[in-house]
C-alpha cells in the first residue's frame, strides 16, 4: 500500500508514530503537507498537485487536519475522494466533527447522550437559555475551540451572562452547556477505528482547573469501558461520518454523555498511558480497506433506476409488529433489509424470521416507489409543555418512513 498522511506538523508525534507504524508493515508512506497542494478541476479528470508537480498515485491517505485549515483541508481531502483514493476520514466526516454545535445538532436526534446545550445570538435569549439547560454554574464554549482552549466554567447566572456578552462583542459563536457536575474534571477518551474501540484513556485534572485536557495538564490512566460507553463511542463516529476518531465523554449519573469527537485523534497521551500499539492499528484499518473497501451505499442511491436505500420506521400498533421480516412481505414489493436497528442494538443482515418489535428501524434497499407508498402524511412532532422539554428530546426524523 502507499500511504499519504496528510499533515502540516511532520515531526509531531502522531505523525512519526503514523510513518513508523506504516513502515514497520512495509508499506510505502510519505507525509504530505496540505497546504501544498493544488486543486485542478476539468471534464471528468479531478487532479491534484502537490508542490507543482502532479501527484502521483496514491492508495489511501490518513488526513490530519489542523482546525486553523478546516476549509482547504476538508477540500484536498473531498479531492482525494474524487479521485478514488481511499480517505481514513471523509471531508464530510471532519466538517461535521469539526464545529460543535453542527456535531451536536446530528447527535441530537439519535438515541446518544448529550449535555443539555442551547445556543443563542440575541443578548435578550441567554437568561432564558442558561434556565433551560438547569441554570448555573455552565459550562460555555467556543465553537470551533480545540484542546480545552475556549471552554469556560461560569458559577453564577451573573458571570455566564457577561462572558458570554464579551464573547459575543469580539465575533465569536458561543455554546451553553449543563455543567455536569459528577463528571467535574475528568472525562473518557475512546479511540474508535472501524466499528472498534481499540483503546480508551480516564482524563483527570489537576489542581483547581475542570478541563481535563492533557494539553491542559491532565494526567491520563487507562481504563476497561462497559460496553454502554464503547457502544455509544463507536455510534457517535459512525453518526458524524468518521471511521477514526477520538470519543471524548462525560461519566454522566446517566451514563455516557458525548462531549466532543475528534477527527483527527492525538496519539502520544493514548500510547503512552495504554502502551498499546494504536497508530499500527490504524495503518492495518486503512490497508484492509484498501484491501476490501467498504462501500458507501448511500452515495450509491443511482446505482440502478428507481431504486434506492431508505429506512422504514415500524411505530407501536403498526401491522408489522409481531410479525417476522418473511412475512411482512418487503421481498415480495422488492424490498431487501439490510440492517435492523432496535434501540441501540445494531442487527445487520437480520435473519427473515426475525420478529419485529414496535419502534424497530429497518434499513432497506430497493423499488423507491414500493418505500414510498409506504409514506403516511407528515405530521409535526408533538411539543412538550415548555417546562418539560430538554434538548435531549429526538425529533421525528423526515428519513424514518413509519409503516
Amino acid at each position: 500500500m502507499k500511504l499519504g498522511i496528510l499533515s502540516c506538523g511532520p515531526n509531531s508525534y502522531s505523525t512519526r508514530r503514523f510513518v513508523e507504524a506504516a513502515e514497520q508493515r512495509g508499506h510505502k508512506v510519505r507525509v504530505l503537507n496540505t497546504l501544498k497542494f493544488a486543486i485542478d478541476l476539468d471534464k471528468g479528470r479531478p487532479d491534484l498537485f502537490y508542490r507543482q508537480k502532479e501527484l502521483s498515485s496514491y492508495d489511501a491517505v490518513l488526513p490530519r487536519i489542523g482546525a486553523s485549515i478546516t476549509y482547504y483541508g476538508t477540500a484536498v481531502v473531498r479531492q482525494c475522494q474524487e479521485m478514488d483514493i481511499f480517505c481514513a476520514n471523509t471531508s464530510a466526516g471532519i466538517t461535521n466533527s469539526r464545529d460543535k454545535l453542527r456535531s451536536l445538532q446530528i447527535l441530537s436526534r439519535h438515541h446518544v447522550g448529550i449535555p443539555r446545550t442551547t445556543f443563542v445570538r440575541d443578548k435578550k435569549d441567554v437568561l432564558p437559555a442558561i434556565e433551560r439547560v438547569g441554570g448555573a454554574p455552565v459550562v460555555i464554549k467556543l465553537i470551533e475551540g480545540t484542546q480545552g482552549i475556549g471552554v469556560l466554567l461560569a458559577d453564577t447566572i451573573n458571570s455566564a451572562e457577561a462572558i458570554i456578552e464579551l464573547l459575543q462583542s469580539q465575533k465569536q459563536n458561543v455554546l451553553i452547556q449543563k455543567f455536569v457536575a459528577e463528571s467535574k474534571g475528568k472525562d473518557i477518551r475512546a479511540f474508535v477505528v472501524g466499528d472498534r474501540v481499540v483503546a480508551a484513556m480516564r482524563r483527570v485534572a489537576q489542581g483547581q482547573e475542570f478541563r481535563s485536557n492533557v494539553h491542559r495538564g491532565g494526567v491520563a490512566e487507562a481504563v476497561e469501558l462497559s460496553e454502554e460507553y464503547i457502544e455509544t463511542a463507536v455510534r457517535a463516529a459512525q453518526i458524524l461520518g468518521l471511521r477514526v476518531a477520538g470519543v471524548d465523554m462525560l461519566e454522566g449519573k446517566n451514563g455516557p454523555q458525548i462531549m466532543e469527537v475528534n477527527s483527527s485523534p492525538g496519539l502520544e497521551g493514548i500510547e503512552t498511558c495504554t502502551g498499546l500499539d494504536v497508530a499500527g492499528t490504524v495503518i492495518d484499518y486503512i490497508s484492509a480497506q484498501v484491501d476490501f473497501p467498504e462501500i458507501d451505499i448511500r452515495q450509491r442511491l443511482t446505482i440502478s433506476k428507481g431504486y434506492g436505500v431508505s429506512e422504514i420506521y415500524v411505530p407501536e400498533g403498526s401491522n408489522f409488529v409481531g410479525l417476522s421480516i418473511k412475512d411482512t412481505k418487503l421481498a415480495e414489493k422488492d424490498i431487501n433489509v439490510l440492517t435492523l436497528y432496535r434501540g441501540n442494538k445494531v442487527i445487520p443482515n437480520p435473519k427473515s424470521e426475525r420478529i419485529l418489535e414496535a419502534e424497530d428501524k429497518l434499513l432497506c434497499y430497493g423499488k423507491l416507489e414500493s418505500m414510498r407508498g409506504m409514506v403516511p402524511a407528515k405530521t409535526r412532532r408533538q411539543r412538550r409543555p415548555a417546562a418539560q422539554q430538554l434538548v435531549t428530546d429526538v425529533p421525528t426524523g423526515t428519513t424514518a418512513t413509519p409503516v
